[in-house]
């Protein structure tokens, strides 16, 4: 990819969340500085479009180019505007490395993703120098305004996941009642009791109870449970099993 190829005023930027059974966390990068007089700094996956490609489009290949992640969920929420977005000094040393107008005025169109973090391996690459998954409610300065785009995520993942239970993709196919639980305590920022939560999720008739339960763990193995795909369709939920872009 040259230059000539990018459109040096839109950008995308993705929020990847990712579910480890306890915490959620976020994607981010750090980005690679071609001197050592450039502090490296860490982002979210993020590019400028191609004067060719779609915003969909272009938000996968991003993620492609940056991570190594392809084939994921990806839903876009909102632009962000700010003439000064891009313009912070922290930033201005590293974007004179990267772009060739590195005072433009740059307007991003920010996605959200979600995945399994146990069916993904994040490899750095392009002008990432690593990549590694944060703790959502521990994120660093980010370069940009990348800590609002996260912030808005978070918020637009809890809109979506009360009216929608977008964000059940972010469990195993099969998993336990507490899991399930926890999912629901980390979107929301709530904490619901145990015997009240299991009681209002199976009336939902959401849930098929599995014939078997959790292999290897030290306490006592619970009963497993895969989504009822047809009930959450009417929901408008997600199939996990497929892959679309909304």
């Amino acid at each position: 990819m040259t230059f000539k190829n990018l459109n040096p005023n839109v950008s995308v930027d993705c929020v990847v969340f990712g579910f480890d059974n306890e915490r959620l966390n976020v994607l981010l990068i750090e980005q690679k500085p071609l001197n050592a007089s450039i502090k490296p700094q860490s982002a979210l996956p993020g590019d400028l479009v191609m004067e060719d490609e779609s915003l969909d489009q272009a938000a996968n290949r991003v993620l492609m180019e940056l991570t190594g992640l392809k084939g994921i969920y990806l839903r876009q929420f909102k632009a962000f505007g700010d003439p000064q977005r891009v313009r912070d000094v922290k930033d201005l040393a590293w974007l004179q490395t990267y772009r060739e107008y590195p005072q433009a005025r740059v307007i991003t169109v920010a996605y959200y993703a979600l995945v399994k973090m146990h069916d993904f391996s994040p490899e750095a690459s392009s002008f990432a120098d690593k990549v590694y998954w944060c703790d959502v409610h521990n994120v660093p300065p980010l370069a940009f305004d990348h800590n609002q785009i996260v912030v808005e995520g978070l918020m637009t993942l809890r809109r979506e996941f009360e009216a929608h239970r977008i964000g059940f993709e972010l469990l195993p196919k099969k998993f336990t009642l507490s899991q399930l639980q926890r999912l629901y305590e980390i979107i929301t920022d709530k904490k619901f009791d145990k015997r009240n939560f299991r009681k209002k999720i199976m009336r939902e008739n959401i849930l098929i109870p599995l014939p078997e339960k959790q292999r290897g763990v030290l306490h006592k193995p619970a009963q497993l449970y895969e989504f009822n795909l047809r009930e959450l369709a009417e929901l408008g939920a997600f199939n996990g099993d497929t892959v679309e872009i909304y």
